[in-house]
């Protein structure tokens, strides 16, 4: 029977039950322990050179191979060029993306690595799934090493489109990379169409279908939405109903009408913005003020690298300011807050709000948008109010209230609309966005990958 590898930027062994586990990660441990195999990646420690041999433990049938990454490695792959080059690029700042040969001359080393790793354990039958922008490269290395399995990559961030992605001096070699896989998985329609493009005009393959051809290989590709477990989700809401944190939540908005907002620190976000929208809520329509509260929280990301610290500190001035021009002795308009909480708690907070705002100027699909949806209580649901730009909008934009996050003034009318909205009409968007939810879930979403590739 054949096993699965997952191979991924880092490796996260969880306890079974364990709440705090992301839906990612939970998928992906299911159908690791459903077809027994092997969890590849970087263990999240920095060694001094030189590289240290990788570790491996064992949990009933899945053997977990971690790897720490030397200071160089860090910069170069992971700071470097993924963070530095990729992730701005994939989402549409290619004024902030950085490229230095030497880190691109890294990424590519590390991938190489992990293959390697990789040759020692493999058997011929078994199926490869990768993940992520981190591992572009990786199915080539493996390609290269004499690896003839089934390999599949799965991008969860943007695929840009091919005038984006060619301000990439290494674009080319990038996308040849992509097409040593079986097997390439998009969150969207667009991101696919995206990459056809690019492979069609760029590089002379041919389009059929849902496979590209360039030379010998034929690669099949296609569009994958990752979803959630929505009754999972609806559980964890109520397991925090009677914390100390909800009730301190609730005590402070003294029955004021509850936005909220969660998302890591990041550019890509539209957190400005959105700020910038509330702001604009409170001028446009004042009979919100005082009446109700955003709550922002933005646990912090990727601190060592630049625009990093930047956000953040545009982001405290932004709050700041609004909060300085409006907040009164017994109301504080924007209660924004950099630190993370336990996932049970964030859904709980969904659950008592009004409003979920989930803005991202890009964003690959955004799972706070359907963890929000799955949160609300069915007698008495809050309304989502939505980015076109994330690829959530793909399903949900007929129950969401969609808007364009540079549209300050149309983010503000659409906030109003969603603190106005009828009951009924809250009940039947929450009713046809659960519809979504509950058909494209999360084992949808693995099956479905997984069946296309060992096929």
């Amino acid at each position: 029977m054949s096993r699965l590898i997952v191979v991924s930027n880092r490796v996260a062994s969880i306890t079974e039950g364990k709440s705090s586990a992301g839906g990612l990660v939970v998928g992906v441990l299911d159908a690791l322990r459903g077809m027994g195999g092997i969890w590849l990646g970087w263990n999240g420690e920095i060694e001094t050179d030189p590289v240290q041999p990788p570790l491996t433990h064992s949990e009933k049938n899945i053997d977990f191979i971690t790897v720490a990454l030397t200071q160089r490695e860090y910069d170069q792959y992971y700071r470097g060029f993924s963070n530095g080059v990729l992730w701005p690029t994939f989402h549409y700042r290619i004024d902030l993306s950085r490229y230095i040969r030497r880190d691109y001359s890294g990424y590519r080393a590390v991938n190489r690595r992990f293959a390697q790793i990789l040759t020692s354990s493999i058997a011929s039958d078994d199926i490869i799934w990768v993940h992520d922008y981190h591992l572009i490269p990786f199915g080539q290395a493996c390609r290269s090493l004499g690896i003839k399995n089934k390999i599949g990559f799965f991008l969860h961030i943007p695929f840009p489109s091919p005038s984006v992605l060619r301000t990439i001096p290494s674009h080319q070699e990038l996308v040849e990379s992509m097409c040593a896989y079986d097997l390439v998985g998009f969150q969207t329609q667009s991101d696919v169409q995206a990459f056809i493009d690019y492979t069609t005009r760029h590089l002379g393959a041919i389009h059929i279908g849902d496979t590209v051809r360039l030379g010998d290989r034929s690669i099949k590709v296609g569009a994958y939405p990752i979803g959630i477990q929505p009754e999972q989700i609806r559980t964890l809401s109520k397991e925090s109903r009677h914390s100390k944190p909800l009730d301190a939540l609730r005590e402070g908005l003294q029955h004021r009408k509850l936005i909220v907002s969660v998302d890591r620190l990041d550019y890509s976000k539209g957190l400005i913005e959105r700020f910038d929208a509330f702001e604009c809520l409170l001028e446009s329509s004042p009979q919100h003020r005082g009446k109700v509260t955003l709550v922002q929280i933005a646990p912090p990301s990727r601190q060592d690298v630049q625009g990093y610290r930047q956000i953040r500190r545009q982001l405290e001035s932004t709050a700041g300011r609004i909060n300085g021009k409006w907040t009164e002795l017994s109301w504080t308009p924007i209660r924004y807050m950099n630190r993370s909480y336990e996932r049970t708690l964030l859904m709980s907070f969904f659950r008592v709000s009004q409003v979920g705002l989930v803005t991202p100027l890009r964003d690959g699909m955004n799972l706070v948008a359907k963890e929000y949806v799955a949160s609300q209580p069915a007698e008495d649901p809050g309304v989502l109010v939505l980015s076109e730009f994330a690829g959530a909008a793909a399903e949900m934009h007929e129950g969401a209230l969609m808007v364009n996050p540079y549209d300050v003034q149309g983010m503000a009318d659409s906030l109003d609309r969603a603190l106005n909205m009828p009951l009924e009409e809250r009940k039947q968007r929450y009713e046809h966005l659960m519809g979504i939810l509950k058909k494209n879930n999360l084992s949808v979403w693995r099956d479905r990958f997984l069946n296309d590739l060992g096929s």
